[in-house]
C-alpha cells in the first residue's frame, strides 16, 4: 500500500505544479483593462448614471400623456356623491400632461445636467480604476523583485551568523559582531514578513479589482510600460483641462442653477390638456336628479393655472438660488483643487527623480565596495565577514533603490492621472503591432 500511496502522491505533485506552470502571469494591460471593466466602483458609478438618466426622463415624460383607466363603481342612496373627485361610473378613464409649464421645461434641463455629471463621473471613475490598478500592480511587481532579492539577503545573513559564530568560539572576534550579525539576520526575516503580508495585500487588492483569482495574480514586470518625461508640461493648466471632476463640478453647478430657474418659474402660468371618459351606470340614480343622462360621457379641455400668491414657492426659489451659488463656489474650490494637486505632484516627481538617483548611486557605491572587498579576501586583506557584510549592505541598497523608484514611479502614475494621459499611458496598444 505504501508504494501505491507514494506514487499517488507524486502524481498529484506533478499535476499541481503541470496547472502552476500552465496558470499564465497576468501582464499589466490586461490587469488594468480588466480592472476598468469589473470595478465595484465603476459599476456603482454605471447605476447612478442609470438612476440620473431614468430622473430626466421622468421629468421629460410629463409632457407625454398620462393615461390611468379604472372604475369608480359604488352603491347610490339619494343623490349621486363624488368618489375620489369623480362621478361613480363603471368604467373611466383619464389623461393629462402638460402643454406649456415653463418650471417644468428648467427641470428637465437641470436633471439633463444632472446626468451629464453622472456620466462623467462615471468617466472619472474608470479612470480611477486603472490607475488603482496601475499603482497595485506596479508595488506588487516591486515587492516580488525586493522577495527575490531577499532570498540572496537572507543567505548572505545566515552565512555571516555562521561565520561570526565559528570566529567567536575560536576567540578571534568579538561577541558583539556576532549580535550584529544576528540583528541583521532578524532584520532580514522582519521584512521579509513584512513583504509576503504587502504582497498578499496587493494580490488581494488587484483580485478584487480585475475579478479574477488570487492565485492568478502573478505580475510580469516587463509588461509595465516606461513613463514619459512629465516635468517640462504646465501640469495645472493640462489637469484643469482634462479634469473629469472639474466638469462633475461644473455640471452639478449648472443644473443647479437651472433648478433655480424652474423654482423662479413656478409662479409662471401653465397649461395643461386634460380629457377624461366615463360609462356610468343607472343604479346611481342619475336620472332621478339629472334632467338629461347618457350613459357615455367625454370631457376634453385644456387646465390653466395663473400662481399669484404663494409665499412658500418664493422662499423655495430664494433657497434655490443661494443653493446655485454654493455649486459655483464649489465648482471653483475643485477647479482650483485640481490645479494645486498637479502642481504638487510635479514637484514631488522631481524631487523623487533626484531621490532615485541618490538612491541608484548609492547602489553603484555598495556594488563597488563588495568587488573591492572581494578583491582584498582573495588578496588576504580582508575576511569572509567583511566580504559577508559588504554583500548584505549591497542587497540592502538595492532594496532601498526599488523603494526609491516605485515612490517615484506611483507620484508619475498619479500625475499622469491628473493631466488625463494616463489612459493613454496604461492602455496604448504597442506599436510595432498591426
Amino acid at each position: 500500500m505504501k508504494p501505491a500511496f507514494t506514487c499517488l502522491l507524486k502524481a498529484c505533485l506533478i499535476c499541481l505544479f503541470t496547472l502552476q506552470c500552465l496558470a499564465a502571469p497576468l501582464d499589466f494591460r490586461t490587469a488594468v483593462k480588466l480592472a476598468a471593466e469589473h470595478s465595484a466602483a465603476v459599476a456603482i458609478a454605471a447605476a447612478d448614471q442609470e438612476k440620473a438618466r431614468a430622473a430626466y426622463l421622468e421629468v421629460r415624460d410629463a409632457y407625454l400623456p398620462q393615461v390611468v383607466a379604472g372604475s369608480g363603481l359604488g352603491y347610490t342612496a339619494g343623490f349621486p356623491l363624488s368618489m375620489e373627485g369623480a362621478a361613480p361610473s363603471i368604467f373611466n378613464v383619464t389623461s393629462q400632461q402638460f402643454l406649456v409649464n415653463p418650471a417644468q421645461k428648467w427641470l428637465a434641463r437641470s436633471a439633463k445636467a444632472q446626468w451629464n455629471a453622472a456620466v462623467l463621473a462615471r468617466e472619472d471613475q474608470r479612470k480611477q480604476a486603472i490607475m488603482d490598478a496601475a499603482l497595485a500592480y506596479a508595488e506588487l511587481a516591486k515587492v516580488t523583485s525586493q522577495l527575490q532579492a531577499l532570498v540572496q539577503q537572507e543567505q548572505s545573513a545566515q552565512k555571516l551568523v555562521s561565520i561570526e559564530s565559528d570566529r567567536v568560539r575560536a576567540g578571534i572576534d568579538n561577541p558583539v559582531l556576532l549580535t550584529r550579525a544576528k540583528l541583521d539576520e532578524a532584520r532580514t526575516r522582519m521584512r521579509s514578513a513584512e513583504l509576503e503580508g504587502s504582497a498578499l495585500e496587493l494580490r488581494t487588492q488587484l483580485a478584487e479589482l480585475t475579478g479574477l483569482p488570487l492565485q492568478e495574480i502573478e505580475p510580469v514586470t516587463d509588461s509595465i510600460p516606461a513613463l514619459p518625461d512629465d516635468t517640462a508640461i504646465d501640469a495645472a493648466a493640462e489637469a484643469v483641462g482634462s479634469s473629469e471632476k472639474i466638469k462633475v463640478a461644473n455640471e452639478q453647478s449648472q443644473a443647479t442653477e437651472l433648478r433655480a430657474r424652474a423654482e423662479h418659474r413656478q409662479n409662471w402660468p401653465a397649461l395643461d390638456f386634460v380629457s377624461q371618459y366615463a360609462l356610468l351606470a343607472k343604479f346611481n340614480n342619475y336620472e332621478t336628479y339629472y334632467k338629461a343622462f347618457q350613459r357615455n360621457n367625454v370631457t376634453v379641455g385644456v387646465a390653466i393655472r395663473f400662481p399669484f400668491l404663494n409665499f412658500s414657492q418664493n422662499a423655495r426659489a430664494r433657497e434655490a438660488d443661494a443653493d446655485a451659488v454654493k455649486a459655483a463656489r464649489q465648482a471653483e474650490v475643485v477647479r482650483s483643487q485640481v490645479a494645486t494637486e498637479a502642481v504638487k505632484l510635479q514637484t514631488a516627481a522631481r524631487q523623487l527623480a533626484a531621490g532615485r538617483d541618490v538612491a541608484q548611486y548609492d547602489y553603484e557605491l555598495a556594488r563597488a565596495q563588495t568587488s573591492a572587498t572581494e578583491a582584498d579576501v582573495e588578496a588576504g586583506r580582508a575576511t569572509i565577514s567583511d566580504q559577508m557584510s559588504a554583500r548584505l549592505a549591497e542587497q540592502q541598497k538595492f532594496d532601498s533603490l526599488l523603494d526609491a523608484t516605485f515612490q517615484l514611479q506611483k507620484v508619475e502614475i498619479q500625475l499622469l492621472r491628473a493631466t488625463g494621459e494616463l489612459e493613454n499611458w496604461a492602455l496604448a496598444r504597442d506599436s510595432t503591432k498591426n
